[in-house]
C-alpha cells in the first residue's frame, strides 16, 4: 500500500517538473490531499528527502521560488493578472505613470491670495451753475452831455466807462475813436476803444443788418445787455432813425447817433438809456424791442 502511494506521488512530481509554476503548486496540493486521504505518512520515510530534493531542484531549474506545501494559493504571473486583481497597496507609487492618474484626482494648488486694493471711485464734481442775474439792475454812472454836435460817440463811450469807474474826457476819446465832423464811423470803433481802456477787453461788437431787427436779434440784444450790466459795464449802441420811449417821447436821429445803456429791468425787456444829445432829458426807458429796431442798420458794443 505504501509503495503504491510513493509511486503515485513520484509520478506526480515528475510530471510537475514539466508544468508551469502555478500548475506545480496546484498539483502538489492535490498530491498532498491524496496521500493524506490514503493515510500515508511521508514524513520520516526514506524517500521524503528525495522528494523534497526533487521539488527544490525543479524549482531551481525553473528559476522560481519553492512553493510551500502548506500554501495552496496559486497566483499567476503579473503579466496575466487583470488590473482589478492587483491591490493598489502592492503597486509602488513610482511605478504608476503620471498619465495614469486623472487630472481631477490631483488637486491643483490654490493661488496664494493677493491683497487687492479697491480702485478709488472717480470723484464727480458738478460745475456750479452761475447765479441767475437780477430781474432789475441800474448802474451808477456819471452823466455828461456831448460837448459838440458830433461828439455823441465819444460822449456815449465816456458815460459807459464812468459806470465802470473810469473817468475819461471826450476829446481824448474822440482822438482814439477817429471822430470827425461827420461823427464816429461804427460800433467797431467804440468796441476797440472800450477794450483798450478796460482790463481784459470784455467788449464785443454785434452788427445788425437790415431795415428791422429779427426776433433772434432782439433776444440777443436783451441777453447781451443783461450780461454787461450785471458785470458792471455799460453798453454803447449806434442807432439811426426814430424811436419812442416808454414815456411816449419821440427821439429821431436820421443821420445816426450813439447812446449808452446803463441799466435794465423786467429781466432785460426794458433798458435805461443815457442820451448825451439833450442835457435836459438825458435819461429814459425804452423797450429792448424798440432799441433793437433803432439799431437795426448799425450795431452795438457789449
Amino acid at each position: 500500500m505504501e509503495d503504491s502511494v510513493k509511486q503515485t506521488v513520484t509520478r506526480q512530481l515528475r510530471r510537475l517538473a514539466t508544468e508551469r509554476p502555478y500548475q506545480v503548486a496546484a498539483a502538489s496540493a492535490a498530491a498532498l490531499a491524496l496521500a493524506t486521504g490514503a493515510g500515508a505518512v511521508l514524513v520520516g520515510t526514506e524517500d521524503a528527502p528525495a522528494t523534497a530534493h526533487t521539488t527544490t531542484a525543479v524549482a531551481e531549474s525553473r528559476g522560481d521560488t519553492a512553493v510551500s506545501r502548506a500554501d495552496t494559493r496559486v497566483e499567476p504571473p503579473p503579466s496575466t493578472l487583470p488590473s482589478s486583481a492587483v491591490p493598489s497597496s502592492a503597486v509602488p507609487s513610482s511605478a504608476v505613470p503620471s498619465s495614469a492618474v486623472p487630472s481631477s484626482a490631483v488637486p491643483s494648488p490654490s493661488p496664494s491670495p493677493k491683497a487687492t486694493s479697491a480702485a478709488p471711485s472717480p470723484v464727480v464734481t458738478s460745475k456750479k451753475a452761475a447765479p441767475k442775474p437780477p430781474a432789475r439792475k441800474v448802474l451808477d454812472y456819471d452823466f455828461q452831455a456831448q460837448i459838440t454836435g458830433y461828439y455823441c460817440g465819444p460822449a456815449a463811450v465816456r458815460n459807459a466807462l464812468s459806470a465802470a469807474g473810469v473817468n475819461r474826457d471826450q476829446d481824448s476819446l474822440a482822438a482814439q475813436l477817429g471822430t470827425t465832423y461827420a461823427g464816429t464811423n461804427s460800433a467797431l470803433d467804440t468796441t476797440r476803444v472800450l477794450n483798450a481802456t478796460l482790463k481784459g477787453a470784455p467788449y464785443s461788437t454785434t452788427m445788425l443788418r437790415g431795415g428791422s431787427a429779427t426776433p433772434a436779434q432782439m433776444d440777443q440784444l436783451q441777453a447781451d445787455v443783461v450780461k454787461a450790466i450785471t458785470g458792471g459795464r455799460g453798453v454803447v449802441v449806434n442807432v439811426a432813425g426814430s424811436a419812442t420811449d416808454t414815456g411816449g417821447r419821440w427821439h429821431s436821429f436820421p443821420g445816426g447817433h450813439y447812446v449808452a445803456v446803463v441799466g435794465y429791468e423786467d429781466d432785460g425787456r426794458l433798458v435805461k438809456i443815457a442820451d448825451s444829445a439833450n442835457a435836459s432829458y438825458y435819461s429814459y426807458w425804452m423797450t429792448t424791442i424798440d432799441l433793437a429796431h433803432w439799431a437795426a442798420t448799425r450795431g452795438y458794443s457789449s
